[in-house]
Order: C-alpha cells, then sequence, then structure tokens
C-alpha cells in the first residue's frame, strides 16, 4: 500500500472503538491515591513529602535533580498516609507516595498561571508541569523541547491512536479542541518552527472536520489524513508516511528537521498555560467484554485499578486485565496497582475472550517480515537471540524494533515474536552501551 512516493507498512485490525462517541465522565475520588516516583523515562523522583504530611492539589510530592526527569504532583488534598515501595507488573519497583483524600480539593495556594514569553521560557514552565508524553511513552516533555530548532521545520502532533479500543486521544481532540489548538500555537510562536500538522487516520472524520475548521485561520497549522492502519501512530512510522523522511539509525526524528507531540500530551501544554496547574489526571478508555459500562474516563493520576474496575462495574471476574492497548499494554497482576501518567487505557476480559496460544514450527510465510513497519525479520531477529548472536543481532538492526506487536499478531506458528524481539533490543542495546562505555 503506497501514499504518493511513500510506502505503509502495517497490518489491518478491528478497531473496536465502541467508545469513540461516549462523551468523558468523571470518576468519584478514590479511597487512596498511589504516587509511584518512577512514573517517566529517567530518573525516579524522590519523595518530597513525609508520612502525615497535608497536601493540596498541586503540591509537589515528587523530584529529582537529575536532568531527564519528571516532577510529580498530588491530584488530592489529603493525608499522607505513607512513603513505600510498590513493585510493578514487569518486576521494577519504586517508592510510592500513598494519600488519603480529605474530600476538600483544596488548591495549592502557590500554583500559578506560568510567565511565558519566549521559548526557553516555554520550555522552562512546561519542565515545572508535569507533562511526560502522554501516548505512552512516558519521555520527559520538557526535556523533548529542549533542543536546537535551527533546523526543525515541522512540529506533528500524533492523533492516529491507531490502538484498538481506545478512544481517549480521539476524545481530546472532540472534547478540547481549543487547549490543543492554544498548545500548538504557543509552541509555533516561541518556536519559530513554521508549521504544524495534526496527523489523523481516517477513521476519525468527526475530529478532522472539527480541527480543520477551527484552524483555518492559521495558515500554520493543517491536519494530515492517515489510512487507518496499524500502527500508523509509531513515531517513526508517522514521521516516514507523513513526510517521507527516515530517522537514521541511532538518531532521533529531530536529525531529520521534525518534532512530534501525541495530541494530548499538546493539549496538555495548552491547558497549563492556561490555568497553571500541574498534570494530575487524565482521560483513560475503560473497555473489554467484561465490563460492564465500558465508557471514557476522567480519572486521577494515582488512582487504583481495582476502583476503576469497581465504578465501571464488571459482568464477571476479568481473566485478563491490561493496561494501554491490546497490542502493546502490559497485563496486570496486581489490580492495587495505580494508573499512571502515561496510561490511556484499562482493558478487562473475559475467560472466553482470552486466547492461549499454542506454538508450532515456522512455516517460513515471511508475514511477520511483511508486515513490519520498520521492515525488520522478526522471525531471523527471535532466531539469532536465542543463540544469543549480538553480531547477528547488529546486522538485523534489532534495536529499531518499535515493540508494536504486529509481527506476532500476524504469525500462523503463533511464536513470541514480538517477545523475543522486545528482549533481543535490550540484549543488544546493553551491549552498545557496554561497547561505547569501553571505547
Amino acid at each position: 500500500m503506497r501514499r504518493g512516493s511513500v510506502e505503509l507498512r502495517g497490518i489491518h485490525i478491528a478497531h473496536n472503538k465502541m467508545t469513540a462517541e461516549m462523551q468523558t465522565t468523571q470518576m468519584p475520588l478514590p479511597e487512596q491515591i498511589i504516587l509511584p516516583m518512577q512514573q517517566h523515562v529517567g530518573a525516579a523522583c524522590k519523595p518530597q513529602v513525609r508520612r502525615k504530611a497535608h497536601v493540596d492539589v498541586g503540591t509537589l510530592v515528587g523530584h529529582a535533580d537529575a536532568r531527564m526527569t519528571c516532577d510529580i504532583f498530588s491530584p488530592v488534598s489529603g493525608t499522607v498516609k505513607q512513603v513505600r515501595t510498590i513493585h510493578y507488573s514487569n518486576g521494577w519497583s519504586s517508592e510510592a507516595v500513598i494519600i488519603e483524600p480529605d474530600g476538600e480539593q483544596t488548591m495549592d495556594a502557590s500554583l500559578h498561571r506560568p510567565e511565558v514569553n519566549d521559548y526557553a521560557s516555554l520550555v522552562e514552565a512546561v519542565r515545572h508541569s508535569g507533562i511526560v508524553g502522554l501516548g505512552g511513552a512516558g519521555f520527559p516533555t520538557w526535556l523533548k523541547m529542549d533542543t536546537d530548532l535551527s533546523h526543525i521545520d515541522t512540529w506533528l502532533v500524533n492523533g492516529a491512536e491507531c490502538e484498538p479500543y481506545l478512544s481517549s486521544d480521539y476524545r481530546e481532540m472532540i472534547e478540547r479542541p481549543d487547549t490543543l489548538l492554544e498548545g500548538i500555537k504557543a509552541c509555533l510562536d516561541l518556536s519559530g518552527v513554521p508549521r504544524s500538522l495534526i496527523c489523523i487516520e481516517d477513521n476519525k472524520p468527526k475530529a478532522i472536520e472539527l480541527l480543520r475548521s477551527l484552524a483555518a485561520d492559521d495558515g500554520r497549522i493543517d491536519v494530515f489524513v492517515l489510512p487507518a492502519r496499524y500502527p500508523q501512530g509509531a513515531s517513526r512510522v508517522i514521521l516516514r508516511n507523513v513526510t517521507g523522511r527516515s530517522v537514521p539509525r541511532g538518531g532521533h526524528l529531530t536529525d531529520v528537521g521534525a518534532l512530534l507531540f501525541n495530541v494530548t500530551t499538546m493539549s496538555e501544554i495548552g491547558r497549563y498555560l492556561r490555568d497553571g496547574v500541574p498534570l494530575t489526571k487524565r482521560r483513560i478508555t475503560v473497555m473489554g467484554d467484561a465490563i460492564q459500562k465500558p465508557q471514557n474516563l476522567e480519572v486521577l493520576i494515582g488512582t487504583p485499578i481495582r476502583e476503576i474496575l469497581e465504578h465501571c462495574g464488571l459482568v464477571c471476574d476479568p481473566a485478563k486485565v491490561v493496561i494501554g492497548g491490546p497490542m502493546m499494554g502490559v497485563t496486570q497482576v496486581e489490580l492495587d496497582s495505580p494508573i499512571v501518567r502515561a496510561n490511556s487505557g484499562l482493558l478487562a476480559f473475559s475467560k472466553s475472550n482470552v486466547h492461549t496460544p499454542h506454538t508450532t514450527a515456522c512455516i517460513r510465510c515471511d508475514k511477520c517480515i511483511d508486515s513490519c513497519p520498520i521492515h525488520l525479520a522478526p522471525v531471523d531477529i527471535q532466531k539469532a537471540y536465542l543463540r544469543r548472536d549480538v553480531a547477528e543481532l547488529d546486522e538485523l538492526m534489532a534495536d529499531l524494533c518499535v515493540e508494536c506487536g504486529t509481527c506476532s499478531y500476524v504469525c500462523p506458528a503463533q511464536q513470541p515474536l514480538a517477545q523475543s524481539t522486545r528482549l533481543a533490543r535490550a540484549m543488544l542495546r546493553a551491549e552498545q552501551r557496554k561497547a561505547k562505555r569501553r571505547g
């Protein structure tokens, strides 16, 4: 499939976006808030409050002096019950601040609208906003902005939302187009970047029409319509399919003149510039056949998964609960874990809808190769990984994998290609770091 001279690879997949036209509702205050100090790519924050301390909405509760980090703020007013270590489903652990809400939702008196008059002050404002990549990456937004802009000609805004089930980004475009466009205009005005393209899949016509009409008076902003094809929203994929550019191996989008933000991330920038309240809540899509009332739900960051499921109702005990989408999400083993900043979905499935794959031998059909959006060979990467052949993994460029899960999805032998490639990528990158230190 091609659009102009740009090849579009990936797969057609059932969207299952039954919540797309459901207005976002707000979840009541949970019984407690759990704020892990590791909610972003980079150094974990250190707790800034102690047990029995009082906090308000927007009070700083997590901070680190490292450059690659992002402050964490209380979404409630209340009392710190404890500061303790919690464990994640992936085996990691971090300190967490546990807060008992008082029900008052008193705002921190120190909060104020940031004074922004140039790009440096914009970056500094975002640095204190708690905003990270809200499409799932969790990279500190201010750090992404803190780059040489002299050769940047395009600011891409990712509204593809290609994961099945999820519609939280779509609702952001429909419900808060004003803060989205305010964020884009502020970034363009103060950075000097000449244009921004809001990239939306063609299965979202209402968002396309709305944003085109609202941005019609600003010639710098346009909507770029993409075919609905997974994984259209992956950064390197959307860059290539929109601009025709490819990122060199080991490089970044900025190396080829582009910046890319998720639509909700950009909208949060616009909102923060308007009211000065740091990121303390977010919209998530709650879906799955085990959910009684699927919906788009605004939740406070730190709300336990169990309380969200109870609020939405369950038709049966879920056999699998996933944070994120079904392709790239993470299965949860502990329902007392909280929703964190980068989460955009919560899916719960019954036993009848959970399939345990029965793996058979590879039949050399090449479906994994033909569908890989990065033109990798997942089956060969898996074999090299099992042999621990780092040199071959380097030749196969396993480090370029975007972990979209397409290879496992299309494999008729149901080989764990995505999992093997993810492990291979980690192994190769670890060896590359060792070589760099030695060199």
